[in-house]
């Protein structure tokens, strides 16, 4: 496999679990997110979906470019991706924790879990290619930004 094909089989994987995600998110943001008491800085909610998108799309490359160095470093490769599957898989969980079930609080202990994998991954990937860390950069920020969203929507509603 080629690397523009490495890259583009795992941009589609991300943005499949985004679609997915947004399944679950989609009817809660209609019914029960508005009855939500939400703090000053809370974005409208046209913005996630764009973001979401373009974050999926560049851990997607990310993840292409460490996975085009396996032949050079197979070990320090899989465990990179290992750890990007985790992150991904805790990104989805998220949704349903806090949109599906509706549980604020569990979703913010499990997006603090996410935020930690997401950074061992950012560290992992910016030793096997720079510019993979550079690309996890404002996935870590944003998720950085959702994680005192996440907390200041359970406080207000506690």
């Amino acid at each position: 496999m080629n690397k523009i094909t490495r890259i583009l089989s795992i941009v589609v994987t991300c943005l499949v679990v985004g679609y997915f995600s947004g399944i679950i998110t989609r009817s809660a943001i209609t019914t029960w997110y508005p009855t939500l008491i939400k703090p000053s800085f809370n974005p409208p909610n046209w913005i996630f979906a764009p973001v979401w998108s373009m974050l999926y799309i560049m851990m997607g490359i990310a993840a292409g470019l460490v996975w085009d160095r396996i032949d050079f470093e197979k070990e320090i490769v899989k465990k990179a991706l290992l750890l990007f599957a985790i992150q991904l898989a805790l990104n989805a969980l998220w949704s349903y924790l806090f949109f599906g079930l509706k549980n604020p609080m569990l979703a913010g202990l499990e997006i603090i879990i996410l935020w930690l994998m997401i950074y061992e991954t950012y560290i992992q990937f910016a030793k096997i290619n720079k510019i993979s860390g550079y690309l996890f950069i404002p996935y870590l920020l944003w998720v950085s930004f959702a994680t005192i969203l996440n907390g200041s929507i359970w406080w207000l509603n506690r």
